[in-house]
């Protein structure tokens, strides 16, 4: 494709995008031709991409990505209805066509790189992101997997896909599309089914149908708390042979089979297909060996009392210390990996302090008579399932922001896995240290007071 050509032919902005619907002369004038290894099948039809975009809800003041903008189908029914656009185009050639297009569009940018390596993590600065595209029947399945595994700061997307891989997102029990991906992505999202079509509306038309599938969040009121780690392996074990007896598949060593089933309300001759998401996701609970997945604080916990000096003075329950304000005593960790990037959890709804904030990797009180590198230890382990060598950073003074507490924190340096109790820990995400900076500084709402008090006094 010669640019010089596009450069010179004063094809900008919606004079240039509202023609995509006669798409073959831009193939002609812009010397493009579809890849068929990209899976490019382009969009050619109006009243369709704008219901598409449609069914996303979008406002004035969202962030959204596309992914895979092609000719433009759909980005021209996105411009100017939000407050900023990126265009994530793995095409060379045509992200630098779109570049040209947009040129001195300031709220709209333009991203050349495979959405499926795509690093969503600045978005959170903007308190989420929404996603649309249609996109390639060749990485579908992995672009989904990438925008819509925990953490990711996606609130809600809409994406057309090959009507065999949709099927298997909005699948029910007993069906043959209802397997893994259904019970990973529903566990999380509200999936709904907005329109199929035939292969009319591309060019060159696929072989094969397709769908659109809106993605929602779930709320905390609709999302049932597990380990996504447990529930992906339990998910690989019991479909490994889904016409088996899910007995002959699955083995909780607590449990026996019958007594199983009885709390699941599954028969005992099961199979893997039968179950329904929710019944999947209290299978892996049971599953589930962390000894705190259903504890995330007890009131009747005793801590030491200290003066303003951290000398102990006596002891308290958890609730008399925090009502009353007592002065005591907490660590926290920072856990770093190789590539020096820091490990926050999302703390779970279920905590009495700061419920579905981001927090430190490891955090909690000492136990009466328990020194500072000891409860950091004991807290590494529960928390995240690892042990590690600690290094000792600084002390922090008990503030309102720290709950009164005397702060000892630690860093230590692991990449994973890790294994967390869900009654404590929603989720857990490295990110990059600068970046959480920018996030503090840009919402400090989003994060417990007692972490930025740490990361304040830590100079990374």
């Amino acid at each position: 494709m010669d640019l010089n050509k596009i450069k010179g032919s004063g094809a900008k902005g919606l004079n240039y995008i509202n023609s995509v619907s006669n798409i073959e002369p831009i193939f002609k004038k812009y010397e493009i031709k579809p890849n068929k290894a990209l899976g490019q099948n382009f969009l050619r039809d109006n009243e369709l991409s704008k219901n598409i975009v449609d069914s996303l809800s979008l406002h004035n003041d969202d962030i959204l990505i596309e992914v895979g903008p092609g000719l433009g189908a759909l980005t021209q029914f996105l411009v100017n209805k939000v407050k900023r656009l990126i265009l994530i185009e793995f095409d060379y050639n045509i992200s630098e066509l779109l570049s040209l297009i947009f040129y001195g569009c300031d709220d709209v940018e333009i991203i050349n790189e495979d959405a499926v390596n795509f690093d969503l993590r600045n978005f959170y600065l903007d308190g989420g992101v929404k996603v649309i595209g249609n996109l390639p029947y060749s990485s579908g399945s992995e672009i989904i997997r990438s925008f819509l595994s925990f953490p990711t700061p996606v609130t809600s997307c809409v994406f057309m896909l090959q009507k065999e891989v949709a099927e298997r997102y909005c699948a029910i029990p007993r069906t043959k599309a209802y397997g893994v991906n259904t019970v990973l992505v529903g566990s999380r999202w509200k999936i709904k089914n907005i329109v199929e079509c035939d292969s009319s509306p591309f060019i060159p038309r696929p072989s094969v149908n397709s769908t659109v599938l809106k993605f929602e969040l779930l709320n905390s009121n609709d999302y049932e708390p597990h380990n996504y780690n447990v529930l992906r392996k339990v998910l690989f074990s019991g479909f490994r042979e889904r016409r088996k007896q899910i007995k002959k598949r699955l083995n909780i060593e607590t449990l026996s089979w019958d007594d199983t089933c009885e709390m699941l309300d599954i028969n005992i001759t099961a199979r893997s297909e039968e179950l329904s998401i929710d019944q999947w996701i209290r299978m892996a609970r049971l599953h589930d060996k962390n000894p705190l997945k259903d504890i995330p604080q007890s009131s009747e916990e005793i801590y030491d009392v200290v003066d303003n000096n951290d000398s102990i003075i006596g002891q308290a329950d958890r609730d008399c210390v925090h009502n009353d304000k007592l002065f005591h005593r907490a660590i926290h960790v920072f856990v770093l990996n190789r590539h020096d990037e820091i490990l926050l959890q999302k703390r779970s709804m279920q905590k009495d302090t700061f419920p579905g904030l981001w927090g430190s990797s490891a955090s909690g009180h000492l136990d009466t008579g328990e020194d500072y590198e000891g409860a950091a230890v004991r807290e590494l382990n529960e928390e995240l399932g690892i042990e590690s060598k600690l290094n000792k950073i600084s002390k922090i003074e008990p503030t309102a922001s720290t709950g009164w507490e005397f702060i000892g924190l630690f860093t230590c340096e692991h990449n994973g896995p890790f294994n967390w109790p869900y009654s404590e820990v929603e989720t857990l995400g490295f990110f990059k240290i600068k970046m959480v900076s920018k996030w503090i500084k840009k919402r400090p709402e989003d994060f417990s007071s007692g972490f930025i008090e740490c990361f304040n006094s830590y100079k990374f």
